[in-house]
């Protein structure tokens, strides 16, 4: 038994260098994929979330109790993105 398993490793040696390194380097590609994605998303939720115009609205409080005046339950969400009752100050 012991000396299959001395056999297959001296078998094995040559092609574990270049297996590792296929390893390593998916591993590392995966990784900046991930992150690129990642960075990719957020950039375009804060995008979509710079388009609220709530903050210059003139029925905007700016309290936390009661955002707005007139659509408390959208303000500062995205679906007062295209607020009808949105009157510039």
């Amino acid at each position: 038994m012991l000396n299959f398993i001395f056999f297959l490793m001296h078998g094995i040696q040559p092609f574990l260098i270049p297996i590792c390194f296929v390893i390593a380097w998916t591993i590392i590609i995966l990784v900046i994929l991930n992150l690129w994605t990642a960075t990719k998303d957020t950039v375009k939720t804060a995008q979509k979330m710079h388009k609220i115009p709530c903050h210059n609205c003139q029925f905007f409080t700016n309290n936390y109790r009661l955002k707005c005046t007139v659509n408390p339950c959208i303000a500062n969400t995205e679906e007062a993105i295209g607020c009808k009752d949105y009157q510039s100050n």
